[in-house]
């Protein structure tokens, strides 16, 4: 009964310093989550619109059902998906981030099958010249912003520099292995989402593409074979301050952190990204249900452990058999700032990052 207490009034002490209730800090943790969910169509009654009120920042969309490939998860036409994503909108004066994984090639869940354009994946994009990726991307914004969609998972900055990389390089997710020609392609790509009003989202930090193994499926070391180089595309936006977000890979090098991937890594998130190369935008993790990250730690060590790395939102998209709920995201969050284990200022900032993202 005395632990409680004193659990209680550290609680109180916590918000009050800060002027913030239990509820007000719950609805900051909601917003540092971006979530995926089960639905071609919502109301009062689904769980997300329920979240989307709770203070949930975002939503993933995806095509297919994972684990029932015969089942549309989100996506069945343009007038479908543009409906839906206006029911979410209007659930709160909140912005709500709605976004997508829409590189072209073989990562596009809008394609021809809903009534969408083709996108040809960045490699071939690369070979056919800047006036047809121009073309191919203002194509891809007018219908992504048609749709309501305001966030893209793209562009992959990632270069080529493992010809056997099997999650970048052989799928054509990368522009080329020269840093100049992925800067000059994926600048066309997010100038033309910037156009429209959609974010982007610069993938995977620091560097997916000399990797040989895929973390959807489990532990990545690039430790032997990244390359500083790698940088270059990120260290281009930020000095250019055309980076709205980055997302971090689930990617381990021991030269950068002896303990942690990229995702969780406050060497990497931190200390390279911030301090080193001048990041000041939002930063958004990979999701946290692929194996290299499951496998090797819990859902809490995980939450905890990101946003004390400078992480400020998470994503689960919930492609799993067993969705993760928002309100058990937030439970660890809250809990950690009562506990001391995250600090308020950690959550007081993602806050702020976000809404300057917004305004």
């Amino acid at each position: 009964m005395r632990v409680v207490v004193i659990a209680l009034l550290f609680s109180v002490l916590v918000f009050s310093n800060d002027n913030l209730s239990k509820k007000e800090l719950e609805r900051m943790a909601a917003k540092m989550v971006v979530l995926g969910f089960h639905g071609t169509k919502i109301d009062e009654n689904s769980q997300i619109y329920k979240d989307v009120k709770a203070g949930l920042g975002g939503v993933i969309l995806f095509d297919k059902d994972p684990n029932d490939k015969t089942k549309e998860k989100n996506i069945v036409s343009k007038e479908q998906l543009k409906e839906l994503n206006i029911s979410l909108q209007n659930i709160s004066s909140q912005k709500l981030l709605i976004g997508i994984d829409q590189e072209g090639g073989a990562v596009q869940r809008l394609n021809e099958k809903y009534g969408f354009s083709n996108t040809l994946r960045a490699s071939e994009i690369s070979k056919n010249g800047e006036e047809f990726a121009k073309n191919s991307y203002k194509t891809m914004a007018n219908e992504l912003n048609s749709v309501g969609i305001n966030l893209n998972f793209a562009p992959s900055v990632d270069l080529a520099i493992n010809e056997k990389n099997r999650v970048i390089v052989t799928r054509g997710r990368s522009y080329s292995k020269d840093s100049d020609e992925v800067i000059k392609y994926s600048s066309i790509f997010v100038e033309e989402l910037k156009n429209k009003g959609i974010f982007a989202s610069l993938k995977h930090f620091p560097g997916h593409g000399s990797s040989l193994a895929d973390s959807h499926h489990g532990f990545v070391d690039i430790t032997k074979t990244w390359s500083k180089k790698e940088l270059e595309p990120y260290r281009y936006f930020i000095d250019n301050d055309i980076v709205d977000i980055i997302m971090t890979a689930h990617v381990f090098n021991s030269n950068l952190d002896e303990y942690y991937p990229a995702t969780l890594s406050y060497n990497i998130n931190t200390t390279l990204l911030r301090e080193e190369l001048g990041f000041k935008g939002v930063l958004i993790t990979d999701d946290l249900q692929m194996s290299a990250i499951t496998k090797h730690y819990s859902t809490k060590e995980t939450i905890i452990t990101a946003i004390n790395s400078g992480v400020n939102l998470l994503l689960f998209a919930n492609q799993l058999a067993k969705p993760i709920k928002l309100q058990e995201i937030v439970d660890v969050v809250v809990n950690a700032v009562e506990t001391g284990d995250i600090s308020i200022e950690k959550i007081i900032d993602s806050n702020k990052k976000i809404d300057n993202l917004l305004k």
